[in-house]
């Protein structure tokens, strides 16, 4: 009797061992693909100054990237910035390989919220792939994004 019990314990054991195993790797599969499907990409200041703009080498705008580009100052707790997110996401996605869409944390990265007199948010900086960038202050529709990105980005 009790070598059957010891037996049945170790059955149990191992099938839970198994189950556990293929739910971390299923868990882990997940996590690869959401992040690999999110097309904004975050920035640190370091980040920003190599791919969009160094401030302290330049004093006049000079735009690093080559597509033009979105870029959303948020923060986590704000509830239109994360209304605004998907749209950006859905939009990154429509526009892929045309343009790119960076997204700062300005609780993150005081540094670059100070240097963009960054008072309110979301703030959305559209930067052409020549010219001056512009900015816009809240969170704006979809309709009127892509209206930006087609007739000021993309110049449509």
């Amino acid at each position: 009797m009790k070598k059957i019990t010891i037996k049945i314990l170790a059955i149990i054991l191992i099938t839970i061992t198994q189950v556990s195993a293929k739910t971390n790797n299923k868990t882990q599969s997940e996590k690869a693909t959401t992040k690999s499907e999110t097309k904004a990409i975050h920035l640190t200041t370091a980040e920003f100054k190599e791919r969009v703009f160094n401030y302290e080498i330049n004093k006049d705008w000079k735009y690093n990237g080559s597509k033009p580009c979105i870029v959303d100052f948020y923060t986590t707790w704000c509830g239109p910035c994360k209304r605004l997110a998907p749209v950006l996401e859905n939009l990154a996605h429509k526009y892929d390989n045309k343009i790119i869409i960076y997204k700062i944390d300005t609780e993150k990265e005081p540094e670059l919220a100070q240097v963009f007199g960054i008072r309110s948010i979301p703030t959305l900086l559209f930067i052409p792939q020549t010219g001056q960038p512009q900015m816009a202050k809240g969170a704006l529709a979809k309709e009127q994004l892509e209206k930006v990105i087609n007739e000021f980005l993309l110049k449509k």
